[in-house]
């Protein structure tokens, strides 16, 4: 892929449109979705024995932060809870903390 396309490529892709989703609204509520998204890029060219060559990447990664919810005027957010982050939270610090019993004993 050549460095004018990566760039191309990521200027349509980090759009807010990859921060906000859609709105969905149901029974008069309306819920904006939210992520947090980290993308990054590079490329290079080069020359090498009359021989010439470019080339780039990219890559992307979101993950869902939250929601904003809308009703009745009022609007409020609301926190993805990732279960999964928790969950090897709790692990790591029981481990941490048999460990330190370990010790002690």
């Amino acid at each position: 892929m050549g460095l004018e396309k990566v760039a191309g490529t990521m200027r349509d892709i980090l759009t807010v449109r990859r921060v906000y989703g859609e709105p969905v609204e149901h029974d008069g509520v309306v819920v904006i979705p939210a992520a947090r998204v980290i993308g990054g890029g590079g490329g290079g060219h080069g020359a090498e024995q009359d021989k010439e060559g470019e080339g780039g990447g990219f890559i992307l990664a979101a993950r869902p932060v939250g929601a904003y919810v809308l009703k009745g005027g009022d609007v409020r957010w609301v926190p993805a809870v990732d279960i999964t982050f928790l969950g090897a939270v709790f692990a790591v610090t029981v481990a941490a903390i048999r460990k330190a019993r370990r010790r002690k004993a």
